[in-house]
């Protein structure tokens, strides 16, 4: 659950946060909470949108590199150990 410390509140304390939320934001209470709710559904479209990405995607594989000294490096014939 995404708010789940509301549970720990009391109605005082709801009560007293509502007050504080009245006198700091007056008559745009409204246009707060609208705003904060649409941005909450954005970020939430956002989060399904990335989770989908995920799911429909395969797991990337490396590709090896491009670089041609790599290539003769693999190519080349192993050393033979030398003996001191």
């Amino acid at each position: 659950m995404m708010l789940g410390f509301i549970n720990g509140l009391s109605p005082m304390h709801l009560l007293v946060i509502g007050l504080v939320a009245l006198l700091l934001f007056g008559n745009r209470l409204p246009e707060v909470m609208r705003a904060l709710g649409k941005s909450i559904n954005e970020f939430k479209k956002g989060m399904h949108e990335v989770d989908d990405n995920l799911r429909d995607k395969p797991p990337a594989r490396l590709s090896p590199p491009n670089d041609p000294t790599v290539a003769q490096k693999e190519n080349a014939p192993a050393k033979e150990p030398v003996d001191r």
